[in-house]
């Protein structure tokens, strides 16, 4: 069970495609795209569950995404975006580093794509260094 907040997906699972399973069928749509996105994004990322939810990482981490009562969330690492990304992020419902979609919003798509192709830039930068 996700121990914060009012989530929608209420048991322990083991693989992202059983989380979504999970997810209530208003939210499955949402996070079949999230994964879509971050896979497109990020080909190598090691996609795994974390914290009861989604996580993708290569080099470090990259982003989770989780379904709650009203809303999907994609959770992005770094105060770096926000920057970045301002005049994007501007439209949306950012809370810290989390983007809210709210049920029946639409995915972000573009921005969340850039925002995991800046990470995977980000952690590269920083194995090299």
């Amino acid at each position: 069970m996700i121990a914060r907040g009012a989530a929608a997906t209420q048991k322990d699972v083991e693989t992202v495609a059983d989380y979504i399973a999970d997810a209530p069928a208003w939210a499955r749509p949402v996070l079949r795209e999230l994964r879509r996105v971050i896979r497109k994004a990020a080909p190598r990322a090691s996609e795994s569950i974390s914290y009861h939810m989604p996580y993708y990482s290569q080099n470090g981490r990259l982003a989770y995404f989780a379904a709650f009562t009203n809303h999907c969330s994609f959770f992005w690492i770094g105060a770096e975006d926000g920057k970045s990304y301002a005049k994007e992020l501007a439209s949306q419902m950012v809370v810290g580093s989390t983007l809210r979609i709210p049920k029946g919003g639409n995915v972000p798509s573009a921005l969340i794509e850039k925002l995991v192709r800046g990470r995977v830039r980000q952690n590269e930068k920083k194995k090299r260094a």
